[in-house]
């Protein structure tokens, strides 16, 4: 369900994310503050949006950017209340930049990064990154973020997201414990185990932003529209490892529900 700037998420909404595991927040941050970050982006690429003559390839990576706009973005007042909702008051890290950027282009050719997946969270000091690890207390993330910074339509290589995977990917994390799983073992079906979910693509206009379970099943998909899809997926990062002394958060309580624990 979209939420505006103008109030903070509703109870429903927190359900919602509990329940599917993602809450859509429709102008988190403004068009002209996204259109300065598309600016950049391109002057960073070496393209420009005038000549498409350069889009060879069907995707291109920005590791990450730390320049005011993309502060700016990652930081305001919807936002802040949004991750204050789902992680809980002063458990989360404000961003200080945001990465990483698939940049995707119009083209025949498969990205060859289109896979179901989750994001794992630490290990990630290990050179193969087969190896990294996710735990059921999402060590390391506190949230998934989805932010657009192009208006994204149902053609425009719009993320893929399994709605209630999250829950699945709680139970099969539970019995790893404290060490967690890693990204090979979690992979190691092609997260059949998630497949009867129902699919939504991460669509809407430039400065919408997905917060997402940390468990939450995604896939990218091949871009057949005709524009460039600018877009970020970081992580909103954890002030600290879990309390079990503070009240849990609509993160957790997903967690402990799935897990048949009390919540």
């Amino acid at each position: 369900m979209p939420k505006t700037e103008s109030s903070g998420l509703t109870s429903h909404e927190v359900q919602d994310f509990i329940d599917n595991g993602f809450v859509k927040i429709e102008n988190a941050f403004s068009a002209e503050l996204a259109r300065q970050c598309r600016d950049e982006l391109w002057a960073d690429i070496g393209l420009s949006p005038d000549k498409p003559e350069g889009w060879i390839q069907p995707v291109i990576r920005v590791a990450s950017k730390t320049s005011p706009p993309f502060i700016e973005a990652a930081n305001t007042l919807a936002l802040h209340q949004a991750y204050d909702r789902l992680v809980g008051e002063r458990r989360w890290l404000a961003p200080k930049g945001l990465g990483t950027f698939p940049i995707r282009f119009p083209s025949p050719q498969s990205p060859g990064d289109d896979g179901w997946h989750i994001d794992v969270s630490f290990g990630t000091d290990t050179p193969d990154f087969m190896e990294w690890r996710a735990n059921v207390k999402s060590r390391g993330r506190a949230l998934l973020m989805l932010f657009l910074f192009s208006d994204v339509g149902g053609d425009d290589a719009p993320t893929r997201i399994r709605k209630g995977s999250h829950l699945t990917i709680a139970r099969q994390l539970l019995p790893y414990g404290e060490a967690g799983a890693t990204l090979r073992q979690l992979s190691a079906d092609g997260y059949a185990s998630t497949a009867k979910c129902e699919v939504e693509l991460a669509t809407g206009a430039a400065g919408t932003v997905y917060l997402c379970h940390p468990f939450l099943v995604h896939a990218a998909q091949p871009h057949r529209g005709t524009r460039p899809r600018f877009m970020a997926q970081p992580p909103l990062l954890p002030n600290g490892e879990f309390d079990p002394a503070l009240p849990p958060s609509p993160v957790q309580i997903a967690i402990r529900r799935a897990c048949g624990l009390p919540s």
